[in-house]
């Protein structure tokens, strides 16, 4: 499913009014399909009527419709008007024709008529703002939604709940970046047309939309066949993931090599390399510190050992790096630094190591997360300057999260936060990389300006050794040989599937990392279709 973002979506409708299409048609299905969901998500049996609340834009006019076709259908239907529609408004002027029940907030100054009916309703659409509402809610707009809000918290409410639906996107969200006003409404339900908005994958939309139901309102196929922007869903997954021939031997699913680990963090590598074998790698080999290989080697006896030089419990440097470079012959995808603590030695291994990579024969792509992606902080990634990407010539992945990402980009959390999509795509096509951005509403974003997005949001992942996990499916998704992006969103499908059936076995808060390789099997299997 393809995600626009608001340029993009306008750009759309203006392609589709010049195949003939006009933006009242567009409008028309908009409305027409808003009723329709709101029809059935409301008793048909239940009296109480339906509140439209329409503002003065076109996301108003789809509420308008909304209000007709409730009316005709037989649905209790009240319009609020946030602001008096022209009485030469085509779409204003068929509700009235249909005698579709409305007031205004003009002419309700202390909003009694509002209150009244948020007592009796049972629904209400919120089509106050759309995608164009860019500034702070404040006046009317403010007091309506506040009003809204403690109908809907309200715990005694006659003949039960309030249920609100937001058409397209919650008012006061920001359709790019996942703001929101402090006076936006959580939805039951967003009604997205034509294409989800990007921002409403992204904290605090996210929280705010319910579920989110796209709706085909007509746009040409074609007009979004180059979007760069899609949902990571299953569909995409299953087309991605390698096939399983039946004369196939453990050469077929390629080698990965995870170097990674250290005395402080043994049990990172381990779950990064259970994690790449469950994904259907052939092979998998830990480059651990020799005095770490003890402790894992017994937990994990699928794995290929590679004992590195160690000092003070971590690796030696450049030494471990020669070391394990000469070791790499026949690796098809390699993961570099889970566990490694981030040390003057870890900054040598590392170094080092990436250096020596474009003389190995075979390596698909290098995978570089945690201490990894410290080590490349503290260098500057523009070419021409000793940048970091001109070590190696190597695809790679990288995969912060959004502290790791605010040290790559010297800027803060929040800033990252503030524009996730932005940054992503940003930073993958300055360093020629592909990026994961990690966190709710995770980002796969490729070195040519494409990117996915993650629809799931789930505390059960926000716990550590899980982004061990991750780290370890996107290489072994690699060495089995799908190309960087397309192994990085396959990661990042099924590590949110996994954590979906943890979160729903043992609960949110006692869900642990390895909890996840216990559900892997199951998930990984759905991919091939079993």
């Amino acid at each position: 499913m393809k995600l626009v973002t608001v340029a993009q979506m306008r750009a759309l409708e203006a392609a589709t009014e010049a195949t003939g299409i006009s933006t009242a048609t567009l409008m028309e299905r908009a409305g027409v399909s808003a009723g329709q969901e709101a029809w059935m998500v409301v008793n048909q049996s239940d009296q109480r009527p339906v509140l439209v609340l329409a503002g003065p834009g076109n996301n108003g006019g789809d509420g308008i419709v909304a209000a007709r076709h409730l009316h005709e259908m037989g649905a209790t239907v009240h319009l609020y008007l946030l602001r008096p529609r022209a009485d030469d408004d085509p779409v204003w002027r068929e509700g009235r024709e249909l005698g579709v029940p409305a007031s205004t907030a003009a002419g309700d100054p202390d909003f009694e008529q509002l209150d009244a009916m948020l007592r009796e309703a049972s629904c209400v659409l919120d089509a106050v703002l759309g995608t164009g509402g860019g500034r702070a809610i404040e006046g009317d707009f403010a007091a309506v939604l506040d009003r809204v809000r403690e109908a809907q918290e309200r715990v005694s409410k006659p003949g039960g709940p309030l249920t609100v639906i937001a058409l397209d996107l919650p008012s006061g969200v920001d359709a790019d970046t996942g703001t929101a006003d402090p006076h936006t409404v959580r939805a039951d339900m967003t009604v997205c047309f034509g294409h989800v908005k990007v921002g409403l994958y992204q904290l605090p939309a996210r929280e705010l939309c319910g579920e989110i139901i796209p709706i085909d309102i007509g746009i040409p196929a074609a007009l979004s066949a180059d979007l760069p922007y899609e949902e990571i869903d299953a569909r995409t997954t299953r087309l991605a993931a390698p096939p399983r021939p039946l004369g196939a031997h453990k050469g077929t699913f390629g080698r990965a090599t995870i170097a990674a680990g250290s005395l402080r963090y043994p049990g990172a590598p381990r779950l990064a390399a259970e994690a790449c074998a469950r994904s259907g790698a052939g092979l998998t080999a830990l480059a651990l510190p020799d005095v770490v290989q003890p402790l894992v080697a017994p937990s994990f006896p699928d794995a290929i050992h590679e004992p590195l030089p160690s000092a003070a419990g971590a690796m030696r440097g450049a030494e471990a790096a020669r070391v394990l470079l000469r070791a790499l012959p026949g690796t098809d995808a390699l993961l570099v630094g889970p566990g490694l603590e981030h040390t003057v030695a870890t900054e040598e291994f590392v170094r080092s190591l990436l250096a020596g990579l474009d003389g190995i024969d075979g390596l698909r792509a290098v995978v570089l997360d945690a201490d990894a992606l410290n080590v490349l902080a503290g260098h500057p990634a523009t070419g021409g300057q000793g940048g970091w990407p001109d070590w190696s010539a190597v695809p790679r992945v990288l995969t912060p999260h959004p502290g790791e990402m605010a040290r790559l980009l010297r800027c803060t959390v929040a800033e990252v936060q503030a524009h996730r999509l932005d940054r992503a795509v940003e930073y993958a096509r300055a360093t020629r990389s592909t990026v994961v951005l990690k966190g709710a509403g995770t980002i796969v974003a490729a070195p040519d300006g494409r990117a996915r997005v993650s629809p799931i949001a789930n505390p059960m992942l926000a716990t550590g050794g899980t982004g061990d996990v991750l780290a370890g499916l996107i290489v072994g998704f690699i060495a089995q040989g799908l190309d960087p992006f397309e192994a990085a969103s396959a990661a990042v499908y099924v590590h949110a599937e996994c954590g979906a059936q943890v979160a729903q076995e043992r609960g949110a808060a006692a869900g642990l990392a390895q909890d996840l390789l216990s559900v892997l099997p199951t998930v990984r299997r759905a991919l091939d279709g079993d």
